[in-house]
């Protein structure tokens, strides 16, 4: 038996661009097109301002008389990525507690994943008020004292909140939103934007672009 084996692990998993095959908050901000909202994003990924910051402007854009269109549009947009049911499967009969961590939005985020077996309570994302004249994001899952760069979702609290220093702690995403969080895993899976920042910062991972992959890179880790 592996020391892998005896520990448990605790998987942190992004949503946009992840799970999903396009980043649902770019797809809303590009079939909008509102104006701005292309340079609220460049900050973000540039590290400009913080994300918690520009997901609430670009999302202030929006009229909220558009609530039914953009979520039905959000869903109808959203495509999974390969082999997700069956990598929630094999979380499952291996014991290994899976957490969606995402920065996106609770109007599409819970109706996606509606359709799969992972317990809401262990959906982690933000919040949307629409009574006012444009969306306002809302955010339950805020930095705890031991972070101060307004994540707006905060994943380095949750992994803090939600496992162990006895837990192996595995990362999975693709965007600037995870990387803080990957340099806490005692394993990260990449792809696109984070894989890049993962070989700036000198940061070890394994590169996915299927959760067909992800499978084989959890049990090559478990060997």
């Amino acid at each position: 038996m592996t020391v892998h084996a005896i520990k448990k692990m605790v998987v942190f998993c992004d949503f946009d661009g992840t799970i999903t095959e396009n980043d649902n908050i770019i797809n809303i901000m590009k079939f909008y097109k509102p104006p701005g909202w292309e340079t609220i994003k460049d900050d973000i990924l540039a590290g400009k301002i913080s994300i918690r910051k520009g997901v609430g402007r670009m999302f202030g854009l929006l009229p909220a008389s558009c609530r039914e269109e953009i979520t039905n549009s959000a869903i109808k947009q959203a495509t999974i990525r390969p082999g997700f049911d069956q990598f929630i499967q094999y979380c499952q009969e291996h014991n290994i507690r899976l957490l969606i961590t995402s920065g996106g939005i609770d109007f599409f985020v819970y109706p996606i994943l509606s359709h799969y077996s992972v317990p809401k309570q262990d959906i982690f994302c933000n919040s949307s008020d629409f009574s006012g004249k444009h969306i306002q994001i809302l955010w339950p899952y805020s930095c705890d004292a031991l972070c101060s760069m307004d994540c707006g979702m905060c994943k380095p609290s949750i992994l803090r909140s939600h496992s162990s220093i006895d837990n192996i702690k595995i990362v999975i995403g693709d965007s600037i939103t995870d990387l803080a969080v990957a340099k806490m895993a005692d394993l990260v899976i990449a792809r696109d934007f984070l894989s890049q920042k993962c070989q700036e910062h000198s940061l070890p991972y394994k590169a996915f672009n299927s959760f067909y992959d992800v499978i084989k890179i959890l049990k090559q880790f478990n060997n």
